[in-house]
């Protein structure tokens, strides 16, 4: 069995910056002071006003993706096929809830959210967090240090474009740790499963369902080797949602299994906060 990843943050700037941001942000005595401080301190509900946000999606072998998943979490599987996402949105303002207007004056960053389903009911729709990527490396740094539920990279040549109906997504980590990216997407008016997703749903409107619809997600906090669990509320207009056609490619999909075009669509806007944040 292949070891299990790592989601080890490496600034892609050499020198003192990039050196200060791998401390900060690998640094287990400040992550167990954050724990220790924000244990005991009320949620900082977070909130963003996403847009363009596309879904990549293709099935794999479980077994070509176990060395991603923390022991004693168990993966959505049908015969022995998963399901492997790429989504890559622009926040609108991401920032805390409470500032209400003012959380206009906070940026709006590039993501790129890459991750597993679990075996969880429809109720506690649960994900598995396997990468998360940025364009800022402030929020890269910062997610780093206050918050485990986000493995986060930073990449500086990262775009994420629409226009027309055409979405193009760029990423490019340099010499950092972030996974290499690129998808072209086009608006379409076909609503049909490829084959390997009727294999596993009923109807296209199910599968978006499931593919869209989380209350929950996981990530793997390496220093405690522990579980993070966040809850979050993404309530995406399923009657919303844009079928898209799609081509992908990245080293990290080649190395899954995920070699066909990917099953894409996606959802002009959502409002997305994070609810809570805990250790299991």
């Amino acid at each position: 069995m292949a070891a299990m990843q790592t989601n080890r943050y490496i600034h892609p700037l050499p020198g003192i910056v990039g050196a200060c941001a791998n401390r900060l942000a690998n640094s287990p005595l400040l992550l167990a002071c954050r724990r220790a401080v924000m244990s005991r301190l009320p949620f900082l509900r977070l909130a963003s006003d996403v847009r363009d946000v596309v879904y990549c999606n293709w099935v794999v072998d479980a077994a070509a993706v176990a060395h991603l998943v923390p022991q004693g979490v168990t993966l959505w599987q049908r015969d022995g096929k998963t399901i492997f996402t790429i989504l890559t949105y622009t926040h609108g303002h991401f920032g805390p809830a409470f500032a209400g207007p003012l959380r206009k004056l906070f940026p709006s960053p590039l993501q790129s959210n890459w991750r597993l389903y679990l075996d969880s009911p429809a109720s506690d729709a649960t994900v598995l967090f396997v990468k998360n990527i940025l364009d800022s490396a402030l929020h890269a740094v910062g997610t780093r240090l206050f918050s485990d539920a986000l493995p986060s990279h930073y990449a500086p040549a990262f775009s994420h474009r629409h226009q027309e109906g055409r979405y193009d997504t760029r990423i490019d980590p340099e010499q950092g740790s972030a996974p290499a990216f690129e998808c072209s997407a086009q608006a379409t008016g076909t609503r049909e499963l490829p084959p390997e997703f009727a294999a596993l749903f009923s109807s296209w409107d199910e599968a978006i369902a499931f593919l869209s619809l989380q209350h929950a997600a996981i990530a793997h906090a390496e220093d405690v080797n522990r579980l993070a669990h966040a809850r979050i509320e993404l309530p995406v207009d399923l009657a919303a949602v844009q079928p898209l056609q799609a081509r992908a490619a990245s080293p990290f999909l080649n190395a899954v299994g995920a070699s066909t075009a990917p099953f894409s669509f996606a959802v002009p806007a959502v409002a997305f906060q994070v609810l809570s944040e805990h250790l299991l």
